[in-house]
Protein backbone atom coordinates (compact mmCIF):
# COMPACT_ATOMS: atom_id res chain seq x y z
CA UNK A 1 0.00 0.00 0.00
CA UNK A 2 1.60 3.24 -1.16
CA UNK A 3 -1.17 5.62 -0.17
CA UNK A 4 -1.54 4.98 3.57
CA UNK A 5 -3.93 7.44 5.23
CA UNK A 6 -5.43 7.90 8.71
CA UNK A 7 -8.60 6.29 7.40
CA UNK A 8 -7.07 3.17 5.86
CA UNK A 9 -3.99 2.46 8.01
CA UNK A 10 -5.88 0.07 10.30
CA UNK A 11 -7.18 -2.09 7.47
CA UNK A 12 -3.80 -1.87 5.77
CA UNK A 13 -2.06 -3.15 8.89
CA UNK A 14 -4.51 -6.04 9.18
CA UNK A 15 -4.06 -6.98 5.52
CA UNK A 16 -0.39 -7.74 6.21
CA UNK A 17 -1.18 -10.80 8.34
CA UNK A 18 -0.26 -14.12 6.76
CA UNK A 19 -2.84 -16.81 6.00
CA UNK A 20 -1.29 -19.15 8.58
CA UNK A 21 -1.71 -16.71 11.49
CA UNK A 22 -3.23 -18.41 14.52
CA UNK A 23 -6.97 -17.52 14.51
CA UNK A 24 -7.01 -16.45 18.15
CA UNK A 25 -3.91 -14.28 17.69
CA UNK A 26 -5.55 -12.71 14.64
CA UNK A 27 -8.72 -11.99 16.64
CA UNK A 28 -6.79 -10.38 19.51
CA UNK A 29 -4.47 -8.34 17.29
CA UNK A 30 -7.35 -7.15 15.11
CA UNK A 31 -9.26 -5.83 18.11
CA UNK A 32 -6.15 -4.42 19.79
CA UNK A 33 -5.01 -2.43 16.76
CA UNK A 34 -8.50 -1.20 15.90
CA UNK A 35 -8.87 0.16 19.45
CA UNK A 36 -5.34 1.61 19.54
CA UNK A 37 -5.73 3.40 16.23
CA UNK A 38 -9.18 4.70 17.15
CA UNK A 39 -7.81 5.91 20.50
CA UNK A 40 -5.11 7.90 18.69
CA UNK A 41 -7.66 9.38 16.30
CA UNK A 42 -10.20 10.29 19.00
CA UNK A 43 -7.63 11.99 21.25
CA UNK A 44 -5.55 13.40 18.38
CA UNK A 45 -2.55 12.05 20.24
CA UNK A 46 0.52 14.28 19.89
CA UNK A 47 4.09 13.15 19.35
CA UNK A 48 5.02 14.39 22.83
CA UNK A 49 2.17 12.46 24.47
CA UNK A 50 3.03 9.34 22.49
CA UNK A 51 6.66 9.59 23.56
CA UNK A 52 5.65 10.03 27.20
CA UNK A 53 3.64 6.82 26.96
CA UNK A 54 6.60 4.96 25.50
CA UNK A 55 8.85 6.39 28.21
CA UNK A 56 6.45 5.14 30.89
CA UNK A 57 6.63 1.63 29.43
CA UNK A 58 10.44 1.81 29.21
CA UNK A 59 10.58 2.92 32.84
CA UNK A 60 8.30 0.05 33.86
CA UNK A 61 10.75 -2.32 32.21
CA UNK A 62 13.70 -0.74 33.99
CA UNK A 63 12.22 -1.21 37.48
CA UNK A 64 10.87 -4.72 36.84
CA UNK A 65 12.94 -7.55 38.28
CA UNK A 66 12.45 -10.95 39.93
CA UNK A 67 10.92 -9.32 43.02
CA UNK A 68 8.79 -6.63 41.37
CA UNK A 69 6.75 -6.59 38.17
CA UNK A 70 5.74 -3.02 37.37
CA UNK A 71 3.77 -4.16 34.32
CA UNK A 72 1.52 -6.29 36.55
CA UNK A 73 1.09 -3.32 38.89
CA UNK A 74 0.26 -1.05 35.94
CA UNK A 75 -2.34 -3.56 34.77
CA UNK A 76 -3.73 -3.64 38.32
CA UNK A 77 -4.16 0.13 38.78
CA UNK A 78 -5.69 0.48 35.31
CA UNK A 79 -8.35 -2.06 36.28
CA UNK A 80 -7.33 -4.48 33.53
CA UNK A 81 -6.28 -7.26 35.91
CA UNK A 82 -9.58 -7.11 37.77
CA UNK A 83 -11.61 -6.90 34.56
CA UNK A 84 -10.00 -10.08 33.24
CA UNK A 85 -10.63 -11.75 36.61
CA UNK A 86 -14.31 -10.77 36.52
CA UNK A 87 -14.76 -11.86 32.89
CA UNK A 88 -13.52 -15.34 33.75
CA UNK A 89 -14.77 -15.66 37.33
CA UNK A 90 -17.28 -18.49 37.62
CA UNK A 91 -20.74 -17.65 38.90
CA UNK A 92 -20.75 -21.05 40.59
CA UNK A 93 -17.96 -20.26 43.04
CA UNK A 94 -16.34 -17.63 45.21
CA UNK A 95 -15.33 -14.58 43.18
CA UNK A 96 -11.75 -14.38 42.01
CA UNK A 97 -9.60 -11.33 42.61
CA UNK A 98 -6.17 -10.07 41.63
CA UNK A 99 -3.10 -12.18 42.35
CA UNK A 100 -0.93 -9.12 42.84
CA UNK A 101 2.83 -8.91 42.32
CA UNK A 102 3.98 -10.28 45.70
CA UNK A 103 3.05 -13.97 45.68
CA UNK A 104 5.93 -16.38 46.36
CA UNK A 105 5.76 -19.89 44.93
CA UNK A 106 6.25 -23.07 46.95
CA UNK A 107 5.30 -21.78 50.42
CA UNK A 108 5.97 -24.11 53.36
CA UNK A 109 3.28 -26.66 54.14
CA UNK A 110 1.77 -26.21 57.59
CA UNK A 111 -0.73 -28.17 59.66
CA UNK A 112 -4.18 -26.79 60.23
CA UNK A 113 -4.10 -24.60 63.32
CA UNK A 114 -0.58 -23.30 62.67
CA UNK A 115 0.33 -19.72 63.49
CA UNK A 116 1.81 -17.43 60.82
CA UNK A 117 2.78 -14.48 62.99
CA UNK A 118 6.18 -15.69 64.17
CA UNK A 119 7.86 -12.86 66.09
CA UNK A 120 5.60 -10.16 64.63
CA UNK A 121 3.33 -8.29 67.01
CA UNK A 122 -0.25 -7.31 66.29
CA UNK A 123 -3.85 -8.24 66.93
CA UNK A 124 -4.24 -12.01 66.78
CA UNK A 125 -6.88 -13.25 64.35
CA UNK A 126 -8.18 -16.78 64.15
CA UNK A 127 -9.20 -17.68 60.59
CA UNK A 128 -11.35 -20.68 59.87
CA UNK A 129 -13.61 -21.86 57.09
CA UNK A 130 -14.63 -24.68 54.81
CA UNK A 131 -13.82 -25.44 51.19
CA UNK A 132 -17.00 -26.52 49.42
CA UNK A 133 -18.37 -27.36 45.99
CA UNK A 134 -21.23 -25.32 44.44
CA UNK A 135 -23.77 -27.66 46.07
CA UNK A 136 -22.35 -27.08 49.54
CA UNK A 137 -20.54 -30.39 49.88
CA UNK A 138 -17.14 -30.26 51.59
CA UNK A 139 -13.98 -30.71 49.53
CA UNK A 140 -11.27 -32.63 51.34
CA UNK A 141 -7.55 -32.34 50.50
CA UNK A 142 -7.84 -28.94 48.85
CA UNK A 143 -4.62 -26.95 49.08
CA UNK A 144 -4.96 -23.40 50.39
CA UNK A 145 -2.04 -21.08 49.70
CA UNK A 146 -2.22 -18.13 52.12
CA UNK A 147 -0.16 -14.94 52.20
CA UNK A 148 -0.45 -11.42 53.57
CA UNK A 149 1.44 -8.30 54.61
CA UNK A 150 3.31 -8.00 57.86
CA UNK A 151 2.08 -5.38 60.37
CA UNK A 152 4.44 -2.84 58.75
CA UNK A 153 2.41 -3.05 55.52
CA UNK A 154 5.10 -4.90 53.57
CA UNK A 155 5.16 -8.35 52.01
CA UNK A 156 8.21 -10.47 52.67
CA UNK A 157 9.42 -9.99 49.08
CA UNK A 158 9.52 -6.22 49.73
CA UNK A 159 11.14 -6.33 53.14
CA UNK A 160 14.71 -7.53 53.73
CA UNK A 161 13.99 -7.72 57.46
CA UNK A 162 11.45 -10.52 56.93
CA UNK A 163 12.17 -14.18 56.20
CA UNK A 164 11.46 -15.22 52.62
CA UNK A 165 8.27 -17.05 53.55
CA UNK A 166 7.13 -14.77 56.35
CA UNK A 167 3.31 -14.78 56.42
CA UNK A 168 3.16 -17.44 53.69
CA UNK A 169 1.83 -20.96 54.22
CA UNK A 170 0.19 -23.86 52.42
CA UNK A 171 -2.67 -25.61 54.22
CA UNK A 172 -4.70 -28.66 53.24
CA UNK A 173 -8.39 -28.95 54.03
CA UNK A 174 -9.33 -31.85 56.33
CA UNK A 175 -11.79 -34.64 55.62
CA UNK A 176 -14.68 -32.20 56.20
CA UNK A 177 -13.18 -29.49 54.03
CA UNK A 178 -12.16 -27.31 56.97
CA UNK A 179 -9.05 -25.16 57.23
CA UNK A 180 -7.87 -23.02 60.13
CA UNK A 181 -4.90 -20.94 61.21
CA UNK A 182 -3.93 -17.91 63.26
CA UNK A 183 -1.99 -14.83 62.26
CA UNK A 184 -1.85 -11.14 63.05
CA UNK A 185 -4.31 -8.81 61.43
CA UNK A 186 -3.03 -7.55 58.06
CA UNK A 187 -3.07 -3.79 57.49
CA UNK A 188 -3.98 -1.41 54.69
CA UNK A 189 -0.96 -0.53 52.58
CA UNK A 190 0.12 1.45 49.54
CA UNK A 191 1.23 -0.06 46.27
CA UNK A 192 4.80 0.94 45.29
CA UNK A 193 4.82 4.59 44.24
CA UNK A 194 8.51 5.08 43.42
CA UNK A 195 8.07 4.07 39.77
CA UNK A 196 5.87 4.86 36.79
CA UNK A 197 2.71 3.60 38.50
CA UNK A 198 3.21 6.09 41.33
CA UNK A 199 3.76 8.90 38.82
CA UNK A 200 0.59 7.93 36.97
CA UNK A 201 -1.47 7.79 40.17
CA UNK A 202 -0.16 11.18 41.27
CA UNK A 203 -0.85 12.75 37.87
CA UNK A 204 -4.46 11.56 37.95
CA UNK A 205 -5.15 12.55 41.56
CA UNK A 206 -5.49 8.97 42.78
CA UNK A 207 -4.29 7.52 46.08
CA UNK A 208 -2.17 4.34 46.16
CA UNK A 209 -3.96 2.56 49.03
CA UNK A 210 -5.28 -0.98 49.16
CA UNK A 211 -7.63 -2.23 51.88
CA UNK A 212 -6.14 -4.87 54.15
CA UNK A 213 -6.72 -8.44 53.01
CA UNK A 214 -5.72 -12.08 53.10
CA UNK A 215 -4.67 -13.70 49.81
CA UNK A 216 -5.83 -17.20 48.82
CA UNK A 217 -5.00 -19.64 46.05
CA UNK A 218 -7.20 -22.71 46.45
CA UNK A 219 -6.74 -25.87 44.38
CA UNK A 220 -8.53 -29.21 44.34
CA UNK A 221 -8.68 -32.00 41.80
CA UNK A 222 -11.71 -31.63 39.52
CA UNK A 223 -12.21 -27.95 40.36
CA UNK A 224 -11.07 -24.65 38.91
CA UNK A 225 -8.24 -22.99 40.77
CA UNK A 226 -9.45 -20.01 42.80
CA UNK A 227 -7.21 -16.96 43.16
CA UNK A 228 -8.81 -14.43 45.47
CA UNK A 229 -8.56 -12.04 48.43
CA UNK A 230 -10.70 -11.52 51.52
CA UNK A 231 -11.33 -8.02 52.92
CA UNK A 232 -12.64 -6.81 56.31
CA UNK A 233 -15.84 -4.77 56.27
CA UNK A 234 -14.37 -2.04 58.50
CA UNK A 235 -11.39 -1.09 56.31
CA UNK A 236 -11.41 2.60 55.29
CA UNK A 237 -10.31 1.76 51.72
CA UNK A 238 -12.86 -0.96 51.09
CA UNK A 239 -14.81 1.19 48.61
CA UNK A 240 -11.78 2.70 46.85
CA UNK A 241 -9.24 -0.08 46.37
CA UNK A 242 -6.66 1.31 43.96
CA UNK A 243 -6.47 -2.02 42.09
CA UNK A 244 -10.25 -2.66 42.06
CA UNK A 245 -9.97 -6.05 43.79
CA UNK A 246 -12.97 -5.91 46.14
CA UNK A 247 -16.11 -7.97 45.41
CA UNK A 248 -19.17 -8.07 47.63
CA UNK A 249 -18.82 -11.79 48.41
CA UNK A 250 -15.19 -11.30 49.45
CA UNK A 251 -16.04 -8.98 52.34
CA UNK A 252 -15.92 -10.56 55.80
CA UNK A 253 -16.13 -9.37 59.40
CA UNK A 254 -13.64 -9.55 62.24
CA UNK A 255 -15.62 -10.80 65.24
CA UNK A 256 -14.08 -9.66 68.58
CA UNK A 257 -13.48 -12.48 71.06
CA UNK A 258 -12.32 -12.59 74.65
CA UNK A 259 -9.00 -14.25 75.41
CA UNK A 260 -10.63 -16.96 77.50
CA UNK A 261 -12.70 -18.11 74.50
CA UNK A 262 -9.67 -19.13 72.44
CA UNK A 263 -9.87 -22.86 71.63
CA UNK A 264 -8.09 -24.97 74.21
CA UNK A 265 -6.71 -27.30 71.56
CA UNK A 266 -6.25 -27.59 67.81
CA UNK A 267 -4.14 -24.46 67.36
CA UNK A 268 -0.47 -23.71 67.77
CA UNK A 269 -1.47 -20.83 70.04
CA UNK A 270 -3.86 -22.88 72.19
CA UNK A 271 -3.11 -22.07 75.82
CA UNK A 272 -0.91 -19.12 74.84
CA UNK A 273 -3.42 -16.35 74.06
CA UNK A 274 -3.70 -13.84 76.90
CA UNK A 275 -5.29 -10.91 75.03
CA UNK A 276 -8.57 -10.47 73.21
CA UNK A 277 -8.49 -11.56 69.59
CA UNK A 278 -10.75 -11.56 66.53
CA UNK A 279 -12.23 -14.42 64.59
CA UNK A 280 -12.86 -14.70 60.84
CA UNK A 281 -15.10 -17.37 59.36
CA UNK A 282 -14.85 -17.53 55.59
CA UNK A 283 -15.94 -20.40 53.37
CA UNK A 284 -14.51 -20.91 49.90
CA UNK A 285 -16.62 -22.32 47.06
CA UNK A 286 -14.80 -23.90 44.14
CA UNK A 287 -16.40 -24.15 40.70
CA UNK A 288 -16.15 -27.49 38.94
CA UNK A 289 -13.80 -27.74 35.98
CA UNK A 290 -16.78 -28.36 33.71
CA UNK A 291 -18.65 -25.18 34.81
Amino acid sequence: MRNVTPDNITDTFLSYFGDDTDPRLLEIMTSLVRHLHQFARETELTHDEWNKGLELLRWAGDVTDDERNEFVLLSDVLGLSSLIDMIHSSEQGTSSSVLGPFHISNPPAKDNGADLSGEHKGETILVTGQVKDPDGHPIADATIDIWQTAPNGLYSSQDPEQDTYSFHALFTSDENGHYRFTTVRPVSYTVPTDGPVGTLLDATGRHPWRPSHLHYIVKAEGYKTLVTEVFPDDDPYLDEDTVFGVRSDLVMSYQPQSADSFPAEGYELSGKVSSDYSRVDFDLILARDSD
